[in-house]
């Protein structure tokens, strides 16, 4: 295998994806060096971590009105989306690595896997892209990372036809907070009857959290769903959490 990567490299060398130096038989995606200063978030064991307070807190604020019986929603992200470390999110999302967003989201799910926290996730969704996204583009970069991640939680159940995106939205890049919601606010809708029976722990996926706007309206539209498909009662029990490849500090 090492000697065919050899050859492979003499062809196509590999690079870093964070830096461009050119990668050794025994480095994957990034170098040595890259990988030791990888400014991972570690929020994968701590509830109420940074993330987490900024997406109950718009959850809340977007009308969700968190209370005593709706479980309080996990979050965690692989590292903060500083410096040159976003070019991994972007070689998932703009340059069709799939091996980046996979492994990645692996080391992710194996890092969430050794807390309690995350023990109970029955179940993971991707956000979804609008299908004429995803026909221009060719996949959905949520969904390559979300695999990664149920990978690495030994979480086999992921799940691509319960959450749909019906509206195409603008870019949330030059949008504020409020404005990113609102764009999205009625973008997703879930199916009910998609849901499996039994489902206690669901985990949203997406590529990078900025404000959670969107992840915010994908639990809206699975919150609704829940309640159709088992009754508000049996629905304010089962907890919704959320995970991305980055996070940006703000």
């Amino acid at each position: 295998m090492d000697s065919v990567r050899a050859i492979a490299d003499v062809l196509m060398p590999r690079v870093c994806a964070v830096c461009g130096v050119k990668l050794n038989l025994a480095e994957r995606h990034i170098c040595s060096k890259c990988g030791a200063d990888l400014p991972l978030c570690r929020f994968e064991d701590i509830r109420n971590n940074p993330m987490a307070q900024a997406f109950n807190e718009m959850l809340s604020s977007s009308g969700q009105g968190l209370d005593a019986y709706q479980p309080y929603s996990y979050a965690a992200a692989l590292m903060f989306y500083r410096e040159d470390y976003r070019k991994i999110p972007h070689a998932v999302k703009y340059k069709r690595n799939f091996a980046v967003g996979r492994d990645f989201g692996c080391m992710l799910g194996q890092r969430m896997g050794e807390s309690e926290l995350w023990k109970g996730v029955d179940i993971v969704l991707p956000v979804p892209l609008h299908w004429a996204r995803k026909w221009r583009r060719g996949y959905n970069q949520a969904e390559v990372i979300a695999k990664g991640i149920a990978l690495g939680l030994d979480c086999p159940k992921l799940k691509t036809n319960i959450l749909r995106r019906v509206r195409r939205t603008k870019t949330q890049t030059r949008l504020n907070k409020a404005d990113r919601y609102a764009n999205v606010s009625t973008a997703f809708v879930a199916r009910a009857n998609k849901i499996p029976s039994g489902v206690r722990h669901i985990l949203l996926v997406d590529d990078v959290f900025t404000t959670g706007a969107t992840l915010c309206a994908c639990e809206r539209a699975l919150r609704a769903a829940l309640s159709q498909r088992f009754g508000s009662a049996a629905a304010s029990k089962i907890r919704i959490s959320v995970a991305t490849l980055a996070y940006v500090a703000h």
